[in-house]
């Protein structure tokens, strides 16, 4: 289907970007430096932890290096979903135990309420509107899972969380074919470029200094190693999350993996009337190469999903181009969803990258050894999970320094988790090309058989990917 009526804006970074204006860029590093504390990478997880840390211990000299500019990577570029997914919830239940895992999840809950009241507090406009997450199911197969994963979400203690059926479903949002939904409070619309372009500004109000157009090339013990000079601290943070792998040593550490987005123009009234989505929920399905959307709060449907999931040998994308395939096939998800908005023209597409373990986990950690600490791996569940990795490193350093004790945030059992690396070229592009083709057809499968149980290609691709 061709785009009516004009060209799509392809990369630019982002339509966020696109909407709000590319920042000024600050001043990069202008020789060798001093700080007690140095972090590595200017986006969520690194301006929170700086935000987080300067509170709790103003005396501290804090130091943000970013290699273009804040917000450049994944904290730039994503779907916007302020909510309570954390990536290897499952997995730390079956390590640490139920209960151990209950208490993440409910942090992870508090961490949505956590941003909307310092997004307040800051006075950073970020079109945040809390109308929670629904999440849609369109098949019989999907309709099993959603109702296992509502299931699911209750056991780890989830207050709030309603199990609807098609018609109350189409009573929030109209999405053709839509057999049932689950919907949680726990869920925010952000705009992502605001958002970090705020918690940047704010976190400089503080005294911390920022340097952008500065790559660091190598991290070691009480040494961030840059083009123009050496930061030197106690402590050095790592919040780097899909760019991770550009570091030296770090190559097979996380795989940076592909996510690519568009933007509708604005809808009329008479569109958004066939839509509904009064509620502004951030919107999810239960296929298993999932799609994710929001209502921007310009009247814009912004939908995202797997393009070309991963670069052979770790490469990152060029300022968020995307092929024209992928922007064709996020297309036909949109109108797939909503046959009414078939005449819709997309403006924007872009892509961007998130950090994958081999194990599906996010982590954080800081070695008391060497000073050394890092946050990530959310596997696209990052703009809430950043925060909370922020908090956690806070603690961690602070426990670490002597300035405070142990915390409910240190307790996590996601904290200091070890994860195994990534196999090498070309095994693991192998891997994750095989592993998401493999879940296209499982979805194709589901929707021609109509079969009420999930396909076994689906199995198959999850024990490629190590999720099983």
């Amino acid at each position: 289907m061709s785009n009516s009526g004009g060209s799509v804006v392809n990369g630019g970074i982002s339509f966020w970007y696109a909407d709000d204006g590319l920042p000024a860029r600050r001043e990069p590093l202008a020789g060798d430096a001093s700080a007690d504390v140095v972090i590595v990478g200017g986006g969520y997880t690194g301006l929170w932890t700086a935000y987080y840390l300067k509170k709790a211990a103003p005396f501290l000299r804090i130091t943000v290096l970013e290699q273009k500019f804040c917000g450049y990577g994944a904290s730039g570029r994503n779907g916007g979903w302020l909510y309570n997914g954390i990536a290897g919830r499952d997995r730390y239940a079956k390590l640490h135990g139920r209960e151990a895992a209950v208490r993440l999840q409910w942090a992870m809950n508090d961490t949505v309420d956590e941003v909307v009241r310092v997004v307040g507090d800051e006075g950073i406009e970020a079109d945040v509107h809390k109308g929670g997450v629904l999440e849609v199911a369109r098949t019989p197969a999907q309709l099993a899972r959603l109702k296992a994963f509502h299931e699911g979400e209750l056991a780890f203690g989830e207050k709030g969380r309603e199990l609807y059926g098609a018609r109350e479903t189409a009573e929030r949002i109209r999405v053709a074919d839509a057999v049932g939904s689950t919907w949680t409070p726990h869920g925010a619309r952000v705009h992502p470029v605001k958002l970090v372009k705020g918690l940047a500004a704010a976190v400089e109000a503080l005294g911390v200094t920022l340097h952008e157009s500065t790559p660091v090339t190598e991290i070691r013990p009480k040494h961030a190693v840059t083009p123009y000079g050496t930061v030197r601290a106690p402590y050095v943070l790592r919040c780097t999350e899909g760019f991770t792998a550009s570091l030296k040593g770090q190559r097979r550490t996380w795989l940076p993996m592909n996510s690519s987005m568009i933007a509708t123009e604005p809808l009329t009234a008479e569109q958004w009337e066939s839509v509904g989505w009064d509620g502004r929920e951030t919107l999810g399905d239960m296929a298993h190469a999932y799609m994710y959307a929001q209502r921007t709060a310009d009247g814009r449907i912004a939908l995202g999903g797997r393009g070309v999931p991963y670069r052979f040998g770790s490469r990152t994308d060029n300022d968020g181009r995307t092929q024209e395939a992928t922007v064709e096939a996020l297309r036909e998800i949109l109108v797939d969803f909503f046959p009414a908005l078939a005449g819709v023209r997309v403006e924007h597409a872009w892509s961007g990258v998130l950090g994958v373990p081999r194990d599906w986990c996010a982590t954080v950690t800081l070695d008391r050894s060497s000073g050394l600490g890092w946050a990530g791996g959310y596997v696209g569940s990052g703009v809430a999970t950043a925060n909370l990795a922020a908090r956690t490193l806070r603690d961690l350093v602070q426990l670490d320094s002597g300035q405070g004790g142990r915390t409910e945030l240190t307790d996590l059992p996601w904290v200091g988790h070890k994860v195994r690396k990534w196999e090498p070229e070309p095994l693991r592009w192998l891997g994750v090309q095989g592993m998401y083709a493999t879940y296209r057809a499982a979805d194709r499968r589901e929707r021609v058989t109509h079969g009420g149980q999930s396909s076994r290609l689906a199995r198959v691709a999850d024990w490629v990917a190590g999720r099983h």
